[in-house]
């Protein structure tokens, strides 16, 4: 029972990333944008909870805020020694912008590590593309006429496909960053062929190699016998002939698609690492010491003093 529990849920994971369905008339999401650093609004003026959470994410934020400052500046100074990756004393932008980019990122590796424990059979520290295929896949390969109408092995074809571009060694095991490259493709450079090639299949269907207005439009919009399209279908019409269609010939080729889908977005983590910096440089060297750091701990990290001292604000609105 567990074990066929288990395989429900990964093919409901693997289902997700092959037809994202949805009701006809919710716009489905194919854009891939970089996550936020945090949910809070970003006004210093107010409150640091927009730095706190970039800086160590939402959870670990909270954890903070339970410290007296004398607890919170002592991890903040274990935390500096971590982001310091040459060790010369000094945190760079550059070192403060990839500690940004682990802590946003840090919701992936969480989910690698879920999915690793059930995936990893021989528990060898290695996902094998067979370990993956049966556990994944094991029993509906059996049966070649599924009740579900979905095609089990046209889906696992899929999924080797992107499993042995993941491989960038080519022996069909996967490390733990090799995994975390098939199960989130949109996040490396060296997958960002099979993100566009996986969804112009998705929504190609007179399988032409192209993307034309009506299957654009058709990928997130269902008429269901309705005449009338919502305003934002019609939008969408015009987003494609004015934006998508870059070489107006009436249909997205794989460099339009992967324009679409995969900007080139606001690097959130690298002005956030060029504003803590600022605000932080006593001595403007353009790099900050961990004396520097932990005299700003209240831009960086919470404790009881920055909480108790934002409630008496809140009061003081009242």
């Amino acid at each position: 029972q567990i074990i066929m529990d288990l395989r429900q849920f990964l093919m409901c994971l693997s289902l997700c990333t092959v037809c994202a369905l949805s009701k006809p008339t919710e716009k489905k999401e194919r854009v891939h944008h970089e996550p936020q650093l945090s949910d809070k609004p970003h006004d210093d003026a107010q409150n640091f909870d927009y730095d706190h959470d970039a800086f160590l994410g939402a959870e670990e934020a909270k954890t903070f805020d339970q410290l007296t400052p004398e607890e919170s500046k002592e991890r903040l100074g274990m935390i500096v020694d971590k982001i310091d990756m040459d060790k010369d004393g000094f945190v760079t932008e550059g070192e403060l912008k990839s500690w940004l980019k682990h802590t946003q990122k840090k919701y992936m590796s969480d989910n690698v590590e879920r999915q690793w424990q059930e995936f990893d059979m021989n528990q060898d520290g290695l996902i094998s593309w067979d370990e993956y295929r049966n556990v994944t896949y094991g029993t509906y390969l059996d049966d070649p006429d599924p009740d579900d109408g979905f095609n089990y092995k046209q889906m696992m074809m899929r999924d080797e496909r992107r499993f042995k571009m993941a491989d960038r060694d080519g022996d069909l095991i996967a490390t733990k960053e090799e995994f975390t490259a098939f199960l989130h493709p949109e996040e490396y450079d060296y997958m960002k062929d099979i993100v566009v090639q996986e969804t112009m299949e998705d929504i190609d269907k007179n399988a032409d190699g192209f993307i034309d207005l009506e299957e654009y439009i058709g990928d997130m919009y269902s008429h269901d016998g309705n005449a009338d399209e919502p305003e934002w279908v019609k939008t969408e019409r015009e987003q494609f002939v004015e934006f998508r269609d870059k070489n107006r010939d009436g249909k997205m080729d794989k460099e339009e698609t992967k324009d679409w889908i995969l900007p080139s977005d606001y690097d959130h983590a690298e002005a956030e690492a060029r504003h803590l910096v600022y605000e932080s440089d006593q001595n403007k060297d353009g790099k900050l010491t961990k004396e520097e750091i932990v005299d700003k701990y209240d831009l960086f990290v919470g404790s009881q003093a920055t909480d108790f001292g934002e409630a008496l604000v809140r009061h003081d609105e009242f």
